[in-house]
């Protein structure tokens, strides 16, 4: 099996080493692939939460629509990303979803992963892993939101990015592409398009970050990282260190269990 096919083989091996079972399973989750297109709905809020995706290329948005038509982008969800994981325990969707650019999802329904907790102990650990992770950005995204100038809202934005798509090869080198839009961006800051531009000028002009169209470099990630007083801890999970030895002490769950 050629793990470089797989975001989520590469995500979920960020967390743990995974066995060939385990991986299998999780290339089960990767059938029966969609092309989807950049402005597509998966679903809107409300409607009936029956499954999850994965987001096998492309990136996505949550969101909420406010009460005076304005848009709250609340989690930008990269290749490898299980969408809709926290709805898992609700009858009904608590945000839309929507592709920023083209991509690829799997979608499968919630008994394939009541499956998958029953067959894996490792992947099941795996995924309370991930659904912390999910939480902890969604605080740091309500702080940024909250308590820190433009300035440092996109700087933390994009320093936070880049190390996440670290985790799967999608960045690197200080370099990534980052496919959203001035709109787009604003609506995930709380600003405007307008202060959206004028903090990328002076992010340019302080030789901080430099965007030509749909790329950004960080020459410095030190200085960016200094800039925005970013605090990566939310970000260093503690899942690894417990060792592949550790995890493969968790007995397998019976099949005959139920």
């Amino acid at each position: 099996m050629n793990d470089t096919h797989s975001c989520i083989i590469r995500h979920f091996n960020h967390y743990a080493n995974l066995a060939e079972d385990d991986k299998q399973l999780l290339c089960d989750l990767e059938r029966s692939p969609v092309d989807t297109r950049a402005g597509q709905l998966l679903w809107q809020e409300s409607e009936p939460a029956e499954e999850f995706c994965t987001l096998r290329s492309g990136w996505a948005f949550s969101f909420r629509h406010l009460e005076d038509g304005s848009r709250q982008i609340l989690e930008l969800y990269l290749p490898g990303d299980i969408i809709g994981l926290r709805e898992f325990a609700f009858s009904q969707r608590l945000a839309g979803v929507m592709m920023i650019d083209d991509g690829v999802i799997c979608r499968f329904p919630h008994q394939h992963l009541l499956d998958l907790f029953q067959r894996s102990a490792t992947l099941t650990t795996i995924l309370f892993a991930v659904s912390s992770c999910h939480q902890a950005l969604l605080t740091e995204r309500l702080v940024n939101l909250a308590r820190r100038s433009a300035f440092q809202k996109i700087c933390h934005l994009l320093f936070e990015t880049y190390t996440r798509l670290e985790r799967t090869g999608e960045g690197g080198d200080g370099r990534f592409r980052l496919p959203l839009s001035q709109e787009q961006l604003a609506d995930a800051l709380g600003l405007s398009a307008v202060h959206v531009s004028r903090t990328f000028t002076l992010l340019n002009e302080r030789g901080l970050v430099f965007r030509n169209r749909h790329w950004v470099e960080i020459p410095d990630l030190q200085a960016l990282s200094e800039a925005c007083d970013f605090n990566g801890c939310y970000l260093n999970d503690n899942l690894r260190k417990l060792g592949a030895a550790s995890l493969a002490k968790i007995p397998a769950p019976s099949s005959s269990a139920g």
